[in-house]
């Protein structure tokens, strides 16, 4: 119960005994050969340990280059196993950035590995309660929106980049007519000099704020506060400031200490994008694994992460999409508490993608976010955001979208332009 299980898929020529010792042995209490200090006592107390080493396969040539094995010209073969080792949550402490080390670190630069990737953590949920919890998650995503029993459906900012304050405030006006749940920057879109923060943020609220006051409803928009620390609390209170309730952030580039830092300065909704998370994850022998990755962003606290979409324009398969949208949707730890955040689903989404959508989050609990779904419908934004809820009803009736599509002309339309695509 103190200690943080790490689970690696492993390649090399040595022994994966010896090898797994070594990596313990590199981020704990060890080096390469025993030093002055290190007693018994002190390694029984802060040495990582090996749980255990599942041998898999073994290939006849290293997946990535190692000068220390190409100097040492080992025979071979190159096994790979999984391998299971437990950290004390006493050598970390409450430290986000130091579990990170810990649990990767110098792993990947060992000369005797010639594949390695984190593939998950296990958490207590004792030391999970040292860290945050997110401020809305999915029941308070709902509240603040009253949306109960559907999906989120939202959109994206297009173009990306180049619109005027103004022109992003004329188009969140759309939107917002249109019946949207919920409206996001693109990950490229923070503080543009065309379209700066202290202009865009007050010109949108408006008019959020006067569909809320005509309406009663209140849409959610996420703004984009990628920047460093400092400024990002600055944007973070202009947010609130004028009545918003959700800020964005490129993690990746934020990093784990400055979303923290976001996450304990602000209580609005913290909506976690993951671009660039491919350089991590896409190699099989090289990297992080979502699970791994998703569990150190949510001890920062954040409440909706991105998650790819199935069928989409993006490289994860439908396996990946599903395995991250329902880690999201369970707690990060047994018998800790209920800190599930929001899985948001996007990358070339429209209504002909939602029922695979659902089947993998097994839940209504998402966020569905349609770009080109939405704002390129042949028919116009409000008859996008109509295929969506059309073809959500249509499913709960038990129905194919094909069959609903003949009494829907929103979704038929979607079908006969999107389909063909």
């Amino acid at each position: 119960m103190d200690r943080i299980i790490a689970d690696y898929l492993l390649e090399t020529p040595y022994p994966l005994a010896e090898v797994a010792a070594m990596m313990a042995g590199e981020q704990s209490s060890g080096t390469f050969v025993r030093v002055a200090g290190e007693t018994d006592e002190l390694r029984a107390r802060a040495a990582a340990e090996v749980l255990s080493i599942e041998e898999l396969d073994s290939v006849d040539s290293p997946t990535l280059h190692s000068a220390y094995v190409a100097r040492k010209q080992p025979s071979g073969p190159y096994r790979r196993a999984r391998v299971r080792i437990a950290y004390p949550v006493a050598n970390i402490g409450r430290n986000l950035p130091t579990l990170a080390a810990t649990v990767s670190g110098n792993l990947y630069d060992i000369g005797e590995i010639t594949g390695l990737k984190l593939l998950s953590l296990e958490i207590p949920a004792a030391y999970r309660a040292r860290y945050h919890m997110p401020t809305r998650g999915i029941a308070g995503t709902r509240k603040s929106l009253g949306v109960q029993g559907t999906p989120i459906f939202g959109t994206i900012i297009k173009p990306n980049v180049g619109m005027r304050p103004e022109q992003i405030a004329a188009l969140v006006d759309q939107l917002c007519a249109a019946g949207v749940d919920f409206i996001k920057d693109d990950e490229i879109c923070a503080d543009p000099d065309i379209a700066p923060l202290e202009l865009r943020v007050p010109a949108v609220m408006a008019v959020i704020r006067k569909w809320q006051d005509k309406t009663g409803r209140k849409v959610m928009m996420a703004f984009n506060i990628t920047d460093e620390t400092d400024a990002m609390r600055r944007h973070a209170d202009l947010v609130a400031a004028e009545g918003g309730s959700c800020v964005m952030a490129s993690l990746n580039w934020c990093g784990l200490s400055g979303m923290e830092s976001l996450r304990a300065h602000t209580p609005l909704a913290i909506h976690a994008h993951r671009n660039g998370f491919g350089a991590m994850s896409r190699h099989p022998l090289l990297g992080m694994g979502f699970q791994a990755y998703h569990a150190l962003y949510r001890l920062a606290g954040i409440d909706h992460m991105h998650v790819h979409g199935i069928g989409g324009k993006f490289v994860d398969t439908a396996e990946e999409v599903t395995e991250a949208a329902r880690a999201c949707l369970a707690p990060l730890c047994e018998g800790g508490p209920d800190d599930r955040v929001m899985p948001a689903f996007s990358s070339g989404q429209w209504a002909g993608t939602l029922p695979q959508t659902l089947e993998a989050a097994q839940s209504p609990d998402l966020m569905f976010m349609c770009g080109g779904g939405i704002l390129a419908h042949p028919q116009g934004p409000a008859a996008g955001i109509a295929s969506l809820r059309e073809a959500y009803a249509v499913l709960q009736e038990g129905g194919t979208l094909a069959e609903g599509a003949s009494t829907r002309p929103a979704l038929a339309a979607a079908l006969d332009f999107f389909g063909k695509r």
